[in-house]
């Protein structure tokens, strides 16, 4: 069975609405690059030299990212000598199962939840990236799950970033810790971790300060989050999660890796992808980092920020093509019972 086949079986099972959401929140991407994709392929019958820059190109442009495009272009070499392929068109399928095996990784994507008491989930990340909405949206989720959920604004200094994430709990009807802006943020983590033992909480989402990363201050500030957390409930926090506006590219990399170093981040999520046609970030960053992508914001709306799925992701990029294939197949079929 083809790997387009297997993969639209696979994606059978799965939530329809979830699989329209990756569709929606993918078709820049797809537009900008496997439309490219399949042009060249169309164009160029041969695969020769010519061929292979061009297919760099479309995927450097995609923001696959240089290492991981190099990579990836000689182990299709090696493929189309191992399966001796001629018509470029051929390549396609191999080419979906390379950027399937590239995202999926050893990883568990899933969230590490707490099995036995208070899950402590942290947010880290510069200004403007979507931090506070990525909250919001998660409160939300959980809430819809039935659990107990409690917000800590923990980002004290940004100008109105308490008030922000007050708007968004009062939208998922959860309560936000708080103190006055400009306040110890490590105080603001000691009350909301004192609040949610008391009141049986599940989820304790915690907002960060997003000031630059390279301001050794703001590292000493997560340090000390980190050890007023851990005094409290010593296996917390289960999720350092990294937040990234994947509208910025290659800059939301260099990004991840300053953070990643130094902030003991355990997962990324991926803001605003439904704004870009450089959804190939997914893959860069996946690769250059031995980081799980764990969440992906696909839209505006609250039930738009998904859990990551690689199948889900292959299959929203390549989903004209699996269509066309399905097509294909079924006349074929039919040809054949005639």
């Amino acid at each position: 069975m083809s790997f387009f086949r297997k993969l639209k079986e696979s994606i059978a099972n799965k939530t329809e609405s979830v699989t329209k959401q990756f569709k929606d929140g993918l078709e820049k991407t797809r537009k900008g690059f496997v439309e490219k994709v399949t042009d060249l392929m169309i164009r160029r019958k041969k695969i020769d030299e010519e061929f292979y820059e061009e297919l760099e190109e479309i995927l450097i442009g995609a923001d696959v990212g240089v290492n991981t495009v190099m990579n990836l272009i000689e182990d299709l070499r090696e493929e189309v000598k191992k399966r001796k392929i001629e018509d470029a068109s051929e390549l396609q399928p191999v080419l979906s199962e390379k950027l399937s095996e590239l995202l999926r990784g050893n990883d568990n994507s899933q969230l590490k939840m707490n099995p036995d008491g208070i899950t402590v989930i942290l947010f880290v990340g510069v200004n403007g990236v979507g931090k506070t909405t990525t909250i919001g949206k998660l409160a939300h989720r959980f809430k819809q799950e039935g659990k107990k959920v409690l917000l800590a604004a923990g980002d004290t200094f940004r100008a109105g970033a308490i008030e922000q994430l007050e708007v968004w709990g009062e939208r998922a009807g959860v309560e936000v810790i708080k103190q006055q802006s400009g306040s110890d943020p490590a105080a603001v983590m000691f009350d909301a971790v004192q609040a949610a033992k008391q009141r049986k909480v599940d989820v304790l989402l915690c907002d960060t300060a997003g000031r630059l990363q390279n301001k050794s201050n703001l590292m000493e500030e997560l340090n000390k989050i980190f050890r007023v957390i851990q005094r409290e409930i010593p296996d917390a926090p289960h999720e350092v999660l990294l937040v990234l506006d994947a509208t910025t590219g290659q800059n939301a990399l260099n990004q991840a890796k300053l953070f990643g170093e130094k902030s003991g981040v355990t997962g990324l999520v991926l803001t605003k992808l439904d704004g870009t046609a450089k959804g190939g970030i997914v893959v860069a960053i996946r690769q250059e980092l031995n980081l799980p992508v764990k969440l992906v914001g696909l839209g505006e709306k609250v039930n738009d920020l998904q859990p990551f799925d690689s199948e889900q992701f292959v299959h929203a990029l390549f989903a004209g093509l699996i269509q066309e294939e399905t097509v294909e197949a079924t006349a074929t079929g039919e040809e054949e019972q005639n």
